[in-house]
């Protein structure tokens, strides 16, 4: 590279002092530009907005287009971990041909530190979406080792470790573009894992960059880093541990902490909770200003094959234990820490992570399963580990264990976790996984998995009944199963487009609405087995999901049409039989579409519903009319005194109370049962009761609660009562009285006769 030619490059790349005052620019949301006032109106016009006038310019400001601050934000993080060189501007371009200095190619963030250089390709879609990088990647393959040379050339007093990485933003990555990404050396990063070290920066500082070289320099070495060690090699537990006291710097180099989030989901299973910036304080605190020490072991697991153990020559008789010199491994990710991050990292920001040494117990080649059950053991009654974090870790654990009803537990939690970690799932990032709190949970699909037909049933050392899917395999049925919940999600996503895009707000994207789609999926599949439309043991996943389809239409269909009474009918359930609720109505939907559709229970179900509203109905509808009976009698005594029933009375209720009653008592022999005009009363004649006496009587203690303004006066104010008989006629026939109507009810008695409800005259 000429001379030039690098003292050009090198002016493009910014310094530290340089991108402190750029990373307050990249960190924000919007652009901003300063313009003579006469460019206003056309500024307005491209999309930037006003943000302060001044008496010769205008500041205007406009929000960022989605890869410009993408890009931006990757650079903000590798500033934030400390990078001392940064690319200035978004067209920073390397050369990569030495013959031709001007076959150049563009780098969207270039980062260089002492030891690393980095060159990130960013590029991102506007929702989730699949990717297609071949292109991109295959001309890197071309240029990758004339770009390397190139950087060589711009620092060539240093050796540095060098990665490419694509960093996406809502693209999920195909595995032919792995295997591409692998041939030239590169790695994958998506938004969630910029998250997560945006997550780990906040709480560690720059420090969080031993995590991230961890991760993105996986095994490979570290030559400049002194290893060797005095320690002691014991037995514990059938496995070889060392003992040894090191300077936490060794430490952090080579150690990864396995933290449960998706930037380690291909990692699984994993185990450690976040890092709390609280917490590191503390710590740095307490070693900093306390001269405080731990003399409890952080405990890790390190790799056997790159490390080496030299006994010592002098040894103690009559032990098992022996002394001598521990070579550690000298590469990146090497150890994971299994107990002490917060102790280990309460270091790294301070002057003793290389003046101090602290105590380790490091186990040799334990399995990620065995890490995770001495990580439990050791935080078992530890409150900091969350529930959903322990009941997640159960699940790996339960994994390969040698009881069927361990392993289906397993297997249902880990159904849940991946279709919300697997990017192809519409179920993506929606599902609380770990310390991830999001609307739906883990133990809502793992009761729909539970309740369904796909997995069967099974005790702890026998399998009673075969599932749809489960064969007394998990692996087998984990691998068919999550592709049909996948793919059967995405067809409901595209043909419930609106209400599956309410998220929370809609009948979708709930629990009780994904918990009877589940069920709903294992009817139709069961029905479909059973009538040979399918086999579930020979015909591929694409087959099944071509014959579910015509059975999930109607649901979209459904969610199309479902009017306002409906949706708040549904909406309205709440409590453990709610998504029993969601399931039967998804397959009354079904059912009313292929009358071949007839699930168990499902007339039943029906019935019991009428059943248990009508009840319901019929109690609230008599203990209005008994207040009715009582109050207006009270109230037209107040207003008329004893002639209040023939004052009160519009003349043609007068007349037919007192007609019924006397037909009544024609009829009845015992004179102690006789009934007055007033119990002749009816519903729709206490409305007229109420229209005629309604200015000085009854207009502030019978307008319904949200109807004051309502325009007209007892006459309109009183519609409420015509609902109310008809529903008191209804229900005394074989009338299915609907959760709206049922509703309308208890709106009534909490207002006339809990009192809990108020209108505006009775506060």
């Amino acid at each position: 590279m000429e001379e030039n030619t690098r003292i050009e490059l090198l002016g493009k790349l910014a310094a530290q002092d340089e991108i402190n005052k750029l990373l307050n620019q990249k960190k924000k949301d919007f652009l901003t530009e300063s313009i003579k006032p006469g460019l206003k109106d056309h500024y307005l016009t491209e999309g930037w907005e006003i943000d302060r006038e001044f008496k010769t310019s205008i500041r205007v400001k406009r929000n960022k287009e989605i890869d410009l601050a993408f890009e931006e934000e990757v650079w903000s993080l590798f500033a934030l971990m400390g990078y001392k060189f940064l690319n200035k501007e978004r067209n920073f371009h390397l050369p990569y041909d030495k013959n031709n200095p001007s076959q150049t190619k563009q780098i969207d963030v270039f980062a260089k530190d002492d030891e690393t250089i980095l060159l990130v390709e960013c590029k991102t879609a506007q929702s989730n979406t699949r990717g297609d990088f071949k292109k991109e990647l295959e001309s890197y393959k071309g240029i990758m080792e004339g770009l390397r040379k190139s950087i060589q050339a711009l620092f060539p007093s240093t050796k540095h470790k060098f990665k490419f990485i694509l960093a996406t933003k809502n693209l999920s990555i195909s595995e032919d573009d792995i295997i591409r990404l692998k041939e030239i050396q590169g790695i994958h990063l998506n938004e969630g894992n910029i998250k997560y070290f945006y997550d780990l920066n906040s709480q560690l500082g720059k420090a969080s960059r031993y995590q991230f070289l961890g991760n993105i320099f996986d095994g490979q070495d570290i030559p400049e880093m002194e290893n060797k060690i005095p320690a002691v090699r014991g037995k514990m537990g059938g496995h070889t541990y060392y003992s040894f006291s090191t300077e936490p710097e060794k430490l952090l180099k080579i150690c990864y902490v396995l933290h449960r989030n998706k930037a380690n989901i291909n990692m699984m299973p994993t185990y450690q909770r976040l890092i709390k910036k609280s917490r590191l304080k503390s710590v740095e605190e307490f070693i900093t200003e306390k001269k405080g020490y731990f003399p409890n072991s952080i405990v890790i697991s390190i790799d056997a094959k790159n490390c080496n153990f030299e006994p010592a020559n002098t040894q103690v008789a009559n032990t098992i234990s022996d002394i001598g010199i521990l070579h550690l491994p000298k590469k990146y990710k090497s150890a994971f820490v299994i107990d002490g991050q917060h102790r280990l990292y309460g270091y790294s920001n301070t002057e003793y992570k290389d003046k101090n040494t602290i105590p380790v117990v490091a186990f040799v080649n334990l399995s990620r399963e065995e890490q995770v059950k001495l990580f439990m053991q050791i935080n078992e009654n530890q409150k900091s580990v969350s529930k959903d974090l322990k009941e997640t870790l159960k699940a790996d654990l339960l994994w390969n264990s040698d009881r069927y009803d361990e392993q289906l537990e397993a297997l249902k939690a880990r159904l849940a976790i991946q279709l919300s970690e697997n990017r192809n799932s519409p179920l993506y990032d929606k599902i609380s996984v770990g310390q991830d709190n999001r609307d739906l949970t883990i133990e809502n699909i793992k009761l729909a998995l539970k309740r369904s037909k796909f997995l069967g049933k099974v005790t702890k050392n026998k399998i009673e009944e075969l599932g749809l899917f489960y064969n007394g395999n998990i692996d087998d049925t984990f691998e068919k199963l999550d592709e049909l919940l996948v793919k059967s999600f995405e067809y409901i996503n595209d043909t419930c487009k609106v209400e599956w895009d309410k998220g929370s707000d809609g009948l979708l994207l709930i629990n009780r609405g994904i918990y009877g789609l589940i069920l709903l999926l294992s009817d139709i599949i069961s029905h479909l087995q059973e009538c040979k439309f399918i086999d579930i043991k020979k015909d591929s996943i694409n087959k099944i999901i071509s014959e579910l389809k015509t059975y999930l239409d109607p649901i979209a269909m459904f969610f199309r049409e479902i009017s306002e009474e409906e949706r708040n009918e549904l909406k309205g359930n709440y409590g453990g039989k709610s998504g029993t609720k969601y399931w039967r109505t998804f397959q009354k939907v079904v059912c009313d579409t292929h009358s071949d559709f007839k699930p168990d229970g499902l007339d039943e179900f029906m019935q019991q519903q009428e059943k248990q509203n009508n009840n319901r109905a019929f109690e609230i509808i008599r203990e209005i009319e008994l207040f009715f009976k009582a109050d207006f009698r009270i109230k037209l005594e107040e207003k008329f005194g004893k002639m209040w029933f023939k004052k009160g009375m519009p003349d043609k209720i007068f007349e037919d109370a007192t007609a019924l009653a006397s037909r009544k008592n024609k009829q009845i022999e015992n004179e102690e049962d006789e009934v007055e005009p007033w119990d002749c009363v009816n519903i729709i004649a206490y409305r007229a009761i109420a229209v005629k006496n309604w200015r000085d009587v009854f207009d502030k203690e019978y307008t319904r609660p949200g109807e004051e303004k309502n325009n007209g006066a007892g006459e309109e104010k009183t519609k409420w009562m015509v609902k109310l008989e008809q529903l008191r006629n209804q229900n005394s026939h074989s009338y299915y009285v609907t959760e709206e109507e049922l509703k309308f009810l208890e709106e009534l008695n909490e207002w006339l006769i809990k009192k809990i409800v108020r209108n505006k005259y009775q506060k």
